[in-house]
C-alpha cells in the first residue's frame, strides 16, 4: 500500500502524528510505501524525525493514481492545499486533525491508532466533495497559488473601509448588484467556515448546490443564495481603490477593478476518507455544540 504525506508545519504534535503514523505502518502494513510532498519533508528533516530517504511529490512531480490514500496532517486549511495536490486523480484524503476545529480534517490525532488500521482493512467510505475553478479576465490576473478551491471563492474589499459593488450574473443572466464588503461563493464543504460565519447556511457536503453568502451588505434584504452547481458565476467588481482581493481557500491575490472573475464547478471532485463512527451528521453535534442544549 502506498500513502502520500503532506503537512504545512513541523510543531512537535506534527512530529509526534508522523512517527505513529510510522509505527502503525509498520505494525499493519508490511510492505507499505511512504513517499513526502517536498517542503513538509524538509521541515522533517531539519527536525531529525526520518530516519531515512523517502521520494517526494510536489508541484514539478506532481501525484500519480497509484497512490492509495493521501494523508494531510494539521488542520482544515492543510487540508484545503491538500486538494490542489490531489485534483483528478482520485486518491481519498485522509484528514488529521493538529488543529483546532477540524470540519474536513476528521480524524482526531487521540484517535489516530483506532482509526489507521482500518485504512488497510477496507472499512471506510468516500465522500465525494465538489470544486470551485476560477478564472480571471484578463488573463494576467490569474496566476494564483492553487488552482481549485475545496470551501469557497471570495472577493472583497482592499485598504478602504468603503464598500465594493459587486455585479453578480448567473449564466449571463444578471443577478443582483452587491453593495457590500465582499461576496462568498461556497461550496457545500465551505458551508460550514467562512460562509457561515457571514450568516450562511449549513448545507449537507454532497448536495449539489454552491451558496452566494454577501459579507456586511447595505442592502439589510440582501440573505444569502443557494443555486444548483452547474451555473456559471461571473463577478464585475468595482471600489474606490483601484483594485480589489480575490481569494482561493487559504491563498489571496490582488486583481484590478473591473476585473471578471468566473467561477464553475471544477471538472472532477475530491473524495474525503470517512470511518464507520463518523459522519457529517454527528460533526455537527460535536464541532457545533448541538448537544449542549439539554433540549437537544
Amino acid at each position: 500500500m502506498k500513502f502520500a504525506i503532506y503537512g504545512q508545519t513541523a510543531k512537535p504534535i506534527v512530529q509526534n502524528i508522523v512517527r505513529r503514523l510510522f509505527n502503525l505502518f509498520n505494525q499493519y502494513g508490511g510492505d507499505t510505501e511512504v513517499i513526502f510532498e517536498e517542503e513538509f519533508y524538509s521541515l522533517l528533516k531539519e527536525e531529525n524525525i526520518l530516519l531515512e530517504e523517502y521520494k517526494t511529490f510536489g508541484t514539478e512531480n506532481p501525484l500519480t493514481s497509484e497512490v492509495d490514500f493521501f494523508i494531510s496532517v494539521g488542520g482544515d486549511g492543510t487540508m484545503l492545499r491538500a486538494a490542489n495536490f490531489i485534483k483528478n486523480t482520485n486518491i481519498p484524503i485522509v484528514g488529521i486533525n493538529a488543529g483546532r476545529l477540524g470540519f474536513l480534517a476528521n480524524v482526531q490525532h487521540d484517535n489516530l491508532e483506532e482509526h489507521i488500521p482500518l485504512l488497510f482493512e477496507g472499512k471506510f467510505k468516500r465522500s465525494k466533495r465538489s470544486l470551485l475553478s476560477l478564472e480571471c479576465l484578463p488573463e494576467k490576473n490569474n496566476e494564483f497559488e492553487i488552482q481549485y478551491a475545496l470551501n469557497e471563492v471570495t472577493v472583497s474589499r482592499k485598504n478602504t473601509t468603503s464598500m465594493i459593488t459587486v455585479e453578480t450574473y448567473l449564466d449571463d443572466e444578471f443577478l443582483a448588484t452587491y453593495w457590500a464588503d465582499g461576496l462568498i461563493i461556497s461550496t457545500p464543504s465551505g458551508s460550514t467556515g467562512y460562509s457561515l460565519s457571514c450568516g450562511g447556511p449549513i448545507i449537507e457536503p454532497e448536495t449539489g448546490c454552491f451558496v452566494l453568502t454577501p459579507l456586511a451588505p447595505h442592502n439589510l434584504n440582501v440573505r444569502p443564495l443557494v443555486i444548483r452547481d452547474n451555473l456559471t458565476i461571473k463577478l464585475k467588481v468595482s471600489s474606490r481603490e483601484k483594485q480589489f482581493l480575490v481569494s482561493l481557500d487559504t491563498t489571496t491575490k490582488t486583481v484590478d477593478n473591473e476585473t471578471e472573475v468566473i467561477i464553475t464547478k471544477a471538472p472532477f471532485t475530491v473524495d474525503l476518507v470517512e470511518f464507520p463512527s463518523q459522519s457529517f451528521i454527528k460533526t455537527l453535534r460535536n464541532k457545533l455544540l448541538w448537544g449542549e442544549d439539554k433540549r437537544n
